[in-house]
Formats: C-alpha cells, sequence, structure tokens
C-alpha cells in the first residue's frame, strides 16, 4: 500500500517539495531557494537549470528526511509559477536561454503593438486574459524574435515551449513526455479557454509555431512516469496545475462562489464560477481552475504582481530586516503608519489596473517616518491591493463574498490578516495547513490514482486555523483606502514612452 503522495512546487523564488499523507497532513519538506536575475530594471529572468536542480534536488531530499522509500508514493504532482517561459532543445534538452519571468516587463513593447493594431478584444474573447507582458505567448514571441534561427528550428519541432510545469515534466521523464494542463495553457495567451485547444488564429499573431506546444491534458489524469534513474523507481505524474489554481483546489474551494486568496510572492485572488467562464468588465481575468473526471471548472482571479516580494525587498534592498519573519515586529513598532502608503508597482501593477509603465511609490513621508512605519506600509500594502481586487470580484460575479480563505507565506502574520479581515468586512479564515499549493497539485494527483477517492475527502481533510472576524471601531478605514487609490494613481504611467 502507497502512503503518500508527493508535490512540486516550483515557485518564483524556491523549489519545495513536500509528501503528504493521507488526511493531508505534510510529512516532510525540503527547500531550496535560487537565483533571481535582473538584467535590466523591469525584467526578471531565471536559469532554467537552476529551477531544475533545485526541484530535483528538494525532491530527493524530501524522502531522506521524511524516512520514506520512493516506492511508497503512490503518485507526484506538479505545481509552478505560472506564464514563465522556457525554450529548449529537443535532442538535448538544453534550454536555448534563460527562462523569461511572469514578472518581467520586457514584452511591454509587444504588447502595446498588438493593442494598437486592434488584436486585445480577440485575445480577450479567446483567453480570457488581456495583452500585458505578464502573459506567456508576448515572452514565446520575444524569444523567438531575439535568437536567430529560433523560430525556423521551432517549426520543425526541434525547439520546444513550456511553462515551468512543462520543463519539469519533460525532466522528469527523461524527454518522453512533451505536456502542460489546461490551467497553465489556460495563462499563454495562445490556448482557447472555450475550445479547449491551441489557437490557431492566435499563434498567427504572435508568431508562435504550433510544432513547438506541449500536449494539453485535464489537470488530473496520467502525464507519465518518472525515469527510475531519478528515485530508484518509477512515480507516477498524476496531477498538475499552475499554483494559484492548485491552491484554489487545496483550499475545496469547490462551490461556485468560494473564493481564496493567496499571499506569496504576488498576492492572488480566485473565485470559483463553476461550469461558466464568466468574462470581467473590471479588469479581472478569466481563466480555467481545474479539469477532472472530464469537466472543466472556471474561476475569476485578480493578479497583484508584488506582495510579499515587497518583504524581500525590506530585506535585500533597503537592508531593514535580516530575516522576511522579522517584518511583523518592525511594523508593529508604530501604531499605524502615519499616513504613509507604499505602492510595490516594482514591475507595474496588476489587477484591475494593468499598468505596464507603473512604479514603486510611497507616498506620505515626513521628518517623523520611520523604518518602521515604512514596513507597516508595505505589509498594509497586501490588504489594500487585496481590496481593489475584491471590489472588481463583487462586481463581474454579482455576488457578495461571505468569507475569504488565506494561504501563503504572509498569512502567518495575525496583525496583517486582522488588519484584511476588518479592511474587507468579512471573515477571513486560515487553515492548519497552509502550503495549499503543493497540497492541491498532490489532491490532483491523488484522485487520479484513487489515493482520495473523491473531493468529499478533499473537503473532510479542510481543518481551520484561525478565523479572523471583523473589529468594530475603525471608522477611518474607508478614509485610509481612499489615500491608498490616490496613492496607486501616483505611481501610475510613471514609465514615459520613449
Amino acid at each position: 500500500m502507497t502512503s503518500h503522495v508527493l508535490a512540486l512546487d516550483q515557485g518564483t523564488t524556491s523549489s519545495r517539495s513536500i509528501l503528504f499523507a493521507q488526511d493531508g497532513t505534510p510529512s516532510a519538506t525540503a527547500q531550496e531557494e535560487f537565483e533571481q536575475i535582473y538584467p535590466q530594471p523591469g525584467h526578471v529572468e531565471h536559469d532554467p537549470e537552476a529551477i531544475w536542480k533545485s526541484q530535483l534536488n528538494t525532491a530527493q531530499q524530501v524522502f531522506s528526511r521524511g524516512g520514506i522509500d520512493p516506492a511508497d508514493v503512490a503518485a507526484i504532482g506538479i505545481t509552478n509559477q505560472r506564464e514563465t517561459v522556457v525554450l529548449w532543445e529537443k535532442e538535448t534538452g538544453k534550454p536555448i536561454s534563460n527562462a523569461i519571468v511572469w514578472q518581467s516587463r520586457i514584452t511591454t513593447p509587444i504588447c502595446e503593438q498588438l493593442k494598437a493594431d486592434g488584436a486585445e478584444p480577440t485575445f480577450r474573447q479567446k483567453t480570457g486574459l488581456l495583452l500585458d507582458p505578464y502573459f506567456s505567448g508576448t515572452k514565446v514571441k520575444y524569444l523567438l524574435d531575439k535568437i536567430d534561427g529560433s523560430r525556423a528550428r521551432a517549426e520543425k519541432g526541434e525547439i520546444l515551449f513550456g511553462t515551468v510545469d512543462s520543463y519539469l515534466i519533460w525532466r522528469l521523464t527523461g524527454g518522453r513526455v512533451h505536456a502542460t494542463d489546461v490551467t497553465n495553457a489556460s495563462r499563454t495567451l495562445l490556448f482557447n479557454i472555450h475550445t479547449l485547444d491551441w489557437d490557431d488564429e492566435l499563434l498567427g499573431l504572435l508568431g508562435v509555431p504550433r510544432a513547438m506546444l506541449p500536449e494539453v491534458k485535464p489537470s488530473s489524469g496520467m502525464f507519465g512516469e518518472t525515469d527510475p534513474a531519478l528515485f530508484g523507481v518509477s512515480i507516477p505524474i498524476a496531477g498538475c496545475a499552475g499554483d494559484q489554481q492548485a491552491a484554489t483546489f487545496g483550499q475545496a474551494c469547490f462551490s461556485k462562489g468560494d473564493a481564496k486568496n493567496t499571499y506569496g510572492t504576488g498576492c492572488f485572488m480566485l473565485m470559483n464560477t463553476g461550469p461558466e467562464a464568466v468574462p470581467s468588465e473590471n479588469g479581472l481575468l478569466t481563466t480555467i481552475g481545474w479539469s477532472l473526471g472530464g469537466e472543466v471548472t472556471y474561476c475569476l482571479e485578480g493578479s497583484i504582481f508584488i506582495a510579499g516580494a515587497v518583504v524581500q525587498w525590506l530585506r535585500d534592498g533597503l537592508g531593514v530586516i535580516e530575516n522576511s519573519a522579522d517584518v511583523e515586529t518592525l511594523a508593529s513598532e508604530v501604531k499605524s503608519s502615519e499616513g504613509v502608503y507604499f505602492v510595490p508597482a516594482f514591475v507595474g501593477l496588476g489587477a484591475p489596473h494593468w499598468d505596464a509603465n507603473a512604479r514603486g511609490t510611497i507616498v506620505g513621508i515626513t521628518r517623523g517616518t520611520t523604518k518602521a512605519h515604512i514596513a507597516r506600509a508595505a505589509v498594509e500594502s497586501m490588504a489594500y491591493q487585496t481590496r481593489d481586487l475584491l471590489s472588481a470580484m463583487e462586481q463581474d460575479s454579482g455576488a457578495q463574498l461571505g468569507t475569504l480563505k488565506v494561504d501563503g507565506g504572509a498569512c502567518a502574520n495575525d496583525a496583517l490578516m486582522q488588519f484584511q479581515c476588518d479592511l474587507l468586512g468579512v471573515p477571513v479564515r486560515r487553515p492548519v495547513v497552509q502550503e495549499t499549493t503543493a497540497l492541491g497539485a498532490a489532491y490532483l494527483a491523488g484522485l487520479a490514482v484513487g489515493f482520495w477517492t473523491d473531493q468529499n475527502d478533499i473537503v473532510k481533510n479542510w481543518a481551520l486555523d484561525r478565523e479572523f472576524t471583523p473589529t468594530a471601531g475603525h471608522s477611518d478605514l474607508e478614509k485610509n483606502y481612499a489615500d491608498w487609490q490616490r496613492a496607486v494613481e501616483r505611481s501610475r504611467n510613471w514609465i514615459l514612452p520613449d
């Protein structure tokens, strides 16, 4: 009898591997950070080899840490940073460039030209996405345009494209499987979320050859088996989903109207809209939540590019804290930000503004401002940006949110969660197992191989750690939120065209 499912959680700043038991609790975890590459302002890259090595290292480490034999693993589920693009040679598996990370703004001119050409409504209708550098398709075009001969090689099938999940599946299977799932495909600007196939019109607009694309599979189902040289045995890869969709699944948001917010490098709120792909009129994205048992679940999504990453900047850029966890203590040294607002638009603004030319802004500074005020304003920016998303989401869906489930590293900050709760005016629920991204990937894989019977098992496993409820006596919150919106306006359109 198998005893665990292995989740590979490949994130923006680190790779993790977690072994989950039948009750949905982690038995062992391994994590490894890797280098962030910043070739120029607003551009972010990763070394695909560093991604692969860090993910493989953690997968191998987690077995020894948990004292678990790889033969006792029922399946592997993969979840990943979405929209990040890797191009590699089919023959050698060698990447032809660094990966372009989802945060990168390098393709802003391509997006602006496509908009000027009137292409955005076509992309919007077919993909549920906006023309923004965030998404994968323009990154693929950029690399094919930049690297001599690459498009011709791609047309012959010699160069392959994948988001990080596809690259990991390729490496894990020894180059035998080139595949992705519907959730990752739905973030590329190349995939029609209604027909559930790569779209020839979109491929033509971006000059991306179909021959370089992965096969698209359901989120829960067989993708292939690992090369036995990696773990000593072949393990089925049976689940795959982009990180935010995986977290939504791990949070058991299975009913229409259920919503979760993940406080990670970025901040991502998803609301289940059921079998209907609800178009957004308020700057949100329409995306695929998951495909399971022949049925597709759609979501509305709000994407914030910088959330927890602002704390990393306080640590690495300003040097005002030594460890990310220290921000809660520093921020608590003051009772409020004293009118200081920090808009962390380091790589532009995501939903609901979609301004690639915005940049980070701190306003309201006086002679009395200290690093504690800036730290508090940085933390509070996550809550303010989340309210921006919720307002748009309620308008699009026509539903009032009853509760918000939360996960991600920053949700461990009790002060932030209480502030978020008060600002939204709805209860905020934090689960015992906060690694819901990895857990969702594990559930998708485990369901495919019968390790879990059905979604009822997942609902039963979900356990509450703490519920935050709105407190009275915050009459100033609406004024503060209005001031936040003024601060956002000051950050917008900072980069002027040449």
